[in-house]
Parts: structure tokens; sequence; C-alpha cells
């Protein structure tokens, strides 16, 4: 019990910023899920709802490499509420055109497209201090708190948006999302000391300090390799999420489904948290983050794809998502022991880049095969051919299809990188 005890006291800093983070993220996840909610609504169209994390995205992977650069040198507090608060002028913007009736979706794609931008910055800030405010014995339990922050959130933000939205309206959303901004901001500010990271001389060349991660990424083969295996999946995976709002909100229970699928996720991640804390540190990192996605890509993909009920779909996300805190608490500690402190915000910088860069892809893609290709070949279907047996014939039965497809392409990424020797080469022990 006093080790535990003293274990809080030594992290207390970082779970306090922590927690607060976690309570600003659920505010605006409530907002960014009303929001796809009404953007698809309005155009019933998986391209269109997918391009809002375009827009995240795009900037976030074309600047990351800068950002990096930048965040190194500054203060990273300043940072992180600069941030914060443009995040909150965003969310000011959309509530004042949605008052006035003049809400459009391209309006969505602007403020998406500059919140990106911050977090741009805001990201490697946020790996540094946490670097900073953790002793090093803790760095294998901050995948697992981070998955479990996600999982809380995964599990509130469907059931407390769709509960507000039904009782008072976008207007609650956006009033909770503003409060939980006010509270982690003050916190932040009054109570957490982050420590002074020395990454280089103020007068190096800019440009040149931009490039440093990429260097360290070109001397660390292994490292490079990891991400680019992540990229792949990112790739995999932001197909599926541009996918899934057009099948779950066209299929019977729409919104509810949609909802439930959602929360069985968060509750999975927090499962999956809980026991990625427990866990001791694995032989093999490389090998245990191997499997976790292996797991995931050969499940959840297929499951929903060919499921038509909503006890598969839960099924497929349970499978899919309960090994994944494991996998990013073996991952952060790889990155955290393997890059050396001063130079982290720009090597996480040029991940951002290298490891992302597929994500505003993938939703592209995503969102255009099942709205140009998937859809209409299922809407050519002849009752009780194969493809309709197999998927279904109304509206979202293309989403499925798309999903069966997204199966066979994980299980061959995960085939491909199983073979890479530079990635089998990471195998640390702590």
């Amino acid at each position: 019990m006093k080790k535990h005890l003293s274990d809080i006291y030594e992290m207390r800093h970082y779970l306090l910023l922590w927690s607060t983070q976690m309570i600003s993220g659920l505010g605006s996840g409530m907002t960014a899920y009303a929001l796809v909610i009404w953007s698809y609504e309005q155009k019933g169209s998986a391209l269109m709802t997918a391009l809002l994390m375009v827009c995240t995205y795009t900037p976030y992977v074309l600047c990351s490499i800068f950002a990096g650069a930048l965040s190194d040198r500054w203060n990273k507090k300043k940072i992180l509420l600069l941030c914060d608060g443009a995040a909150m002028v965003c969310t000011l913007t959309v509530f004042a055109l949605l008052k006035t009736d003049r809400l459009q979706v391209w309006h969505l794609y602007l403020v998406n497209a500059f919140t990106g931008l911050m977090n741009t910055v805001q990201q490697p800030a946020s790996e540094v201090a946490t670097t900073a405010l953790l002793p090093r014995k803790f760095y294998q339990k901050v995948g697992s708190l981070r998955y479990l922050s996600s999982s809380v959130n995964s599990i509130m933000t469907p059931v407390i948006a769709t509960a507000v939205l039904g009782l008072a309206g976008m207007d609650a959303v956006i009033l909770i999302d503003l409060l939980s901004f006010a509270a982690a901001a003050l916190v932040l500010i009054f109570f957490i000391p982050i420590p002074k990271i020395v990454s280089g001389s103020p007068k190096e060349n800019f440009l040149r300090a931009a490039g440093e991660g990429i260097r360290y990424l070109k001397k660390e083969r292994g490292i490079l390799h990891l991400m680019l295996f992540l990229a792949a999946i990112n790739l995999v995976a932001s197909m599926f999420e541009a996918a899934f709002p057009a099948m779950m909100l066209s299929r019977e229970g729409g919104e509810t489904a949609m909802g439930i699928v959602k929360t069985v996720t968060g509750l999975t991640m927090l499962l999956g948290s809980i026991i990625s804390s427990v866990l001791p540190v694995p032989k093999s990192r490389v090998k245990a983050i191997w499997l976790c996605l292996a797991l995931s890509m050969c499940t959840e993909n297929f499951l929903l794809g060919f499921g038509k009920s909503l006890w598969v779909w839960c099924v497929g996300s349970f499978l899919g998502w309960i090994a994944i805190p494991w996998m990013s608490a073996n991952l952060d500690a790889i990155y955290r022991l393997t890059i050396p402190e001063e130079i982290q915000g720009r090597v996480f910088a040029a991940r951002n880049s290298f490891q992302f860069f597929t994500i505003p892809l993938g939703y592209f893609i995503g969102g255009f095969m099942v709205d140009r290709v998937f859809e209409p070949v299922m809407a050519l279907q002849q009752p009780g051919s194969p493809l309709s047996v197999f998927f279904g014939s109304e509206k979202g039965s293309g989403a499925a299809f798309f999903f069966a497809v997204l199966g066979v392409l994980g299980v061959i990424v995960c085939a491909v990188f199983r073979r890479d020797r530079h990635i089998k080469a990471l195998e640390i022990n702590d």
C-alpha cells in the first residue's frame, strides 16, 4: 500500500495533467461526435463526413516537422495553454454560426483545419512535458493511462452527447465543452509545474533543428520502420473510421446502434487499459505490438463486415480493441527509452509526419470508396446474389463490403511487417 501511495505521489503532477486533460477531451469529444451526426444528416455522404477528419489531420501531417522545432524552443506550459485556447475559440465560432443558423459543413472543414494546426504544435509539447513530469520507471504506465482516458472518453462521449443532444440540444453540448476546457486550463496554470527541457541553443538554425528528427530516424532504422508499420495500420484504420458512420447510421437503430458500439469500444479500452497496467514487461515489446495489432486487424473488420446484428458488431469491437492499450503501452515505452529526451519533441514531430500521414489519406479514400465504388456496386446486386447474401442490400451494405476488404488488407499489412528485420532488432527490456 505504501508503495502505491509513493508511486502516486511521484506521479502527482502528471496524474493531475492527465486527469484534467481527460475531462477537457471528453468535452471536445462530445462536440465532435455531435457535429459528425449533424454533418451526416446534412449530406448523407460518407465522403463529406470523412473530410472533417481529412481537414483535421492534413495540417497535422504537413507541418509537424517544423512544429517540433518550435515546440522544443518554447515554454511547454504556454504552448499547451495557447493551443487549448485556440480550440476554445473554434468551438465558440461554431456555436455562433449555429445560433445564427449559418453553420455549413464547409465551416467545419475550416475549423477542423485550424484545430489540426494547433494540435500539430501541442502534441510534441505534450509528449516532452510527459517525459519531464514522469520518472523513467513509470514510462510503461503512460500508454496504459492514455488509453484509460481514451477509453473513458469513448464510453462517455456517445452516451452523454446523445443524451444531452436529446434533452438540451447542441447549446448544452458546447457549454460542457467550454466548462471542461476552463477547468483544465486553471489547473494547468496554477497547479502543474512543468520542468524546463534544454533542447539546444535558441540561436540554432531553425531549418536544421526541424530536420534533426528526420536525421535521427535515418540513423535509427528500427524506429523508422516501426513508424512505417504503424502508418500502414493507420491507413487501414482510418478507412475503417470513414466507413463506420456510413454503415451504422444507415442501419436500423442508426444513432443508437452507433452509440452502443462506440460505448462497447470504450468499455473494452477501459478493460484493456486496466489489464495493461498490471501486466509485466514482455520479453519482446516488438512481438507484443505485432500480436496486438494482428488480433485487431484480423477480427473487427470481418465481424463488422459480415455481421448483421448489433451483438456481432459489439463482439467485433471488443476483439478489435481489447489488446490496443497494451500495444500502445509497449510502443510508447520503446519510443521514450530509445529516443534521447533532449530531441524527443523533434523526433515525435517527425513521427507525426511519417506515422500519421496515412490518416487523412485513409479517411479520403475510405469515404470515396464507400460513396463512389462499394455502395454503387451493392445497389446493382440482384436479390439472392452472393454479395447481397453476405452484406445485405440496403444502404450501408457497401460499407459492410468495404469492411471485409479492409480485413484482408489488415492481414496483409501485419504479415509483411512481421518479417522486417529492422523492427525485430528493437528488443528493449528494462
